[in-house]
């Protein structure tokens, strides 16, 4: 039977577009808020034996979660036979080991949250760096969905004799990665990071060949302040107003006015988090994946 697919609040265009790749039963889901901001949801379809897919946008993410939380096991408690998860953004997987005495691991806690209310989870490019695979912390099937074909394909219709530089040691799986698909050079920054908003960046001199287009490629701008100072450093360094690629635009606060204060040649995104700056679809690819988890759960 055809899977039905509710999409959260601020999830209705992604949940749009998957429909275009994956065709399951779209459904109405309400989430009433009560006075005191508790909410409510109401789902507006039969659950009883049907395959129930979640779509939900997880910036800004604390209330969000408790909301996708509610929703999976109001399903569960309304009889849905499966209740699968699509999450195009992760939150939570940066704090992914105790950084500092007296904190915890952020990312086991979110995951067992999720693993707890749901039966499988699809998302793209979650933050791995000390965990290398989702199952290492989620109990349920999860697969990564990459945005590297989708990026490389914007990059090489887009951008004249692309250079991918990253903005840290972090982003190299992804840099590396892209510049293989765009088949064009790559570099990786150093970055020494003070505070939340104070960033230093440093490249190698002769790290980029002379009439490269560079463009900038990190998975996540929060607060703005690593990409704009890498801006300033490629900048100062005689490079062409550089091209800056996101997967999952944040966008914090003021970060989109820092970054443009910083004279990119433009700022593009995935459509992980709808932004204006959405301009490279990873649709096709959440579907697939999707698809495969659904038919595999199913069997």
């Amino acid at each position: 039977m055809t899977p039905l697919l509710f999409a959260l609040p601020g999830a209705q265009r992604i949940a749009a577009a998957l429909l275009d790749h994956w065709p399951c039963q779209p459904a109405a889901l309400d989430l009433h808020r009560f006075p005191d901001q508790e909410c409510r949801p109401c789902y507006g379809a039969p659950l009883e034996g049907r395959d129930v897919v979640l779509v939900a946008q997880l910036d800004q993410p604390d209330a969000k979660l408790f909301e996708l939380y509610l929703c999976a096991s109001t399903a569960r408690e309304l009889g849905a036979a499966s209740v699968g998860l699509v999450l195009p953004y992760l939150p939570y997987m940066r704090q992914d080991c105790r950084f500092e005495p007296g904190q915890g691991t952020s990312a086991r806690h979110m995951a067992a949250l999720l693993s707890s209310c749901a039966d499988w989870l699809v998302t793209v490019d979650p933050h791995l760096h000390r965990f290398d695979r989702l199952d290492q912390v989620f109990s349920i099937p999860a697969t990564v969905v990459a945005s590297a074909e989708p990026v490389a394909q914007w990059i090489r219709a887009q951008v004249a004799q692309p250079v991918v530089v990253g903005p840290d040691s972090e982003s190299a799986q992804w840099v590396s990665q892209v510049a293989a698909l765009a088949q064009c050079p790559y570099a990786v920054m150093d970055k020494n990071r003070y505070g939340d908003r104070e960033v230093e960046v440093a490249l190698a001199e002769g790290a980029l060949a002379p009439g490269r287009v560079p463009v900038l490629l990190d998975d996540i701008i929060s607060s703005g302040r690593t990409m704009a100072a890498a801006i300033a450093r490629l900048r100062a360094g005689g490079t062409p107003p550089p091209v800056c690629v996101v997967v999952h635009p944040l966008f914090a606060g003021d970060a989109l006015a820092v970054l443009q204060a910083a004279a990119p040649a433009r700022i593009v995104s995935c459509n992980t988090i709808e932004h204006a700056s959405n301009g490279i679809d990873v649709s096709p690819q959440l579907a697939r994946a999707a698809v495969a988890l659904h038919r595999s759960h199913r069997r």
